[in-house]
């Protein structure tokens, strides 16, 4: 199940002009040992056959695709959801954590650090953690855990401390501060599972590995459904790592059109948004070069978007590559959209997604909408049980 993509790769930690290793020398030379590490395991049979065993056992992967018959008839175009949102945790984040978590045990660390957003990527780490016997700090902003409250209580009962962190927005970029500075005075006997594909070089690539099954899966299903490829492949980004484990799948068949969906928060004019990509300008933010949302001296601004898990002021150095070199599109959802959509595939398919996901399906059908007779696969990142309670109280 697992194997390396070899097009579109890191180089020397790089993508293009984006990544890198933006740190001091200290932790260079422990991200190097992670790096050398993970390439060590990765090539053995014993590590990959555990890993596989876990996401087939324990995860319950292959996570299907599924066919939106009412959406599609509604919008007169095959519309298909892979089911990450079917995964052990809700989400798409209990493939890298058990990679992490995989990798910390072989290199003899005790604990897992890790930041969280909406609590997804909280909630699998904390699972990983107590699974295999390790430690957890998870550093969450105030902003986010008073959003999604049945996430930190899941956290909580796992196992796992939650560190609530109130300085600035209190939110995902806050988190990872507070994250990283703690990972800094502990990085011996701890392992920073870093939430998306983003953070200084080896973590894009890494988190990338173990999240490239979904576009692999993906494939190979959609081929066996329609015997042809899909017409679009659609996900939502804020760090990245769902819309890059399934955009690996279809990088190199040119038929297929690359959509990633960035929140552009209560609107254009509003300035109050997390679209990196659209309205971001390189520069360096925890560690690594990406398009940043940054004021004129440089520095990162708050990043805003109803969905916890994309407010984050930069995204992953291979959107940010995949973006200058033209394969990937990067288009924009506004709260209110995702909202509907939201609401519409909850009414019409009777699944409920995430705020994050939401997004992606948005486009799908803004998509549909303006097209006839096309094949559309969204990545349904996550399911939407953390959002309902905020939802309902805020956004009627």
């Amino acid at each position: 199940m697992i194997n390396k993509i070899e097009n579109y790769e890191q180089i020397n930690g790089f993508f293009g002009e984006y990544g890198g290793q933006y740190v001091d020398e200290e932790l260079k030379e422990e991200f190097n040992k992670i790096y050398d590490e993970f390439l060590k395991l990765t090539k053995s049979e014993d590590f990959k056959n555990e890993l596989n065993e876990l996401y087939k056992q324990y995860s319950g992967r292959p996570t299907p695709i599924y066919f939106a018959k009412n959406l599609s008839k509604k919008y007169g175009n095959e519309i298909y959801l892979k089911r990450e949102d079917l995964n052990h945790t809700g989400a798409h984040k209990i493939n890298h954590c058990l990679g992490e978590a995989l990798l910390a045990k072989k290199m003899g660390k005790k604990k897992i650090i890790a930041e969280t957003g909406a609590g997804q990527h909280g909630v699998a780490t904390a699972t990983v953690a107590a699974l295999l016997g390790l430690e957890c700090d998870i550093y969450m902003g105030e902003v986010d855990i008073n959003k999604a409250i049945s996430n930190v209580n899941k956290m909580k009962l796992l196992g796992a401390n939650v560190i609530s962190v109130t300085s600035g927005s209190k939110t995902l970029k806050e988190a990872v501060d507070e994250a990283f500075i703690a990972y800094k005075k502990e990085y011996k006997t701890a392992l920073y599972a870093i939430g998306s594909v983003v953070g200084p070089h080896p973590f894009p690539a890494i988190i990338e590995y173990f999240q490239s099954i979904i576009g692999r899966e993906a494939r190979s299903q959609f081929i066996e459904m329609k015997n042809c490829l899909p017409d679009y492949v659609i996900a939502c980004v804020g760090g990245g790592s769902n819309a890059i484990g399934m955009f690996d799948g279809f990088l190199n068949d040119k038929s297929v059109k690359i959509v990633g969906v960035e929140p552009l928060g209560r609107g254009e004019k509003s300035g109050e948004n997390a679209a990196s990509i659209n309205y971001g300008k390189d520069g360096i933010i925890h560690g690594f070069k990406c398009k940043l949302l940054q004021d004129n001296a440089g520095n990162p601004i708050e990043a805003y978007s109803i969905a916890s898990g994309l407010d984050y002021p930069g995204v992953g150095p291979k959107h940010c590559y995949l973006k200058d070199i033209g394969r990937v599109d990067y288009e924009t959802i506004s709260d209110k959209e995702a909202l509907d959509a939201f609401f519409e595939l909850s009414k019409t398919e009777g699944i409920i997604p995430a705020l994050e996901s939401s997004h992606a399906v948005a486009y799908g059908i803004k998509l549909a909408k303006n097209n006839q007779n096309k094949k559309i696969l969204i990545n349904l990142s996550g399911r939407g049980d953390k959002d309902i309670d905020f939802i309902l109280s805020n956004c009627k």
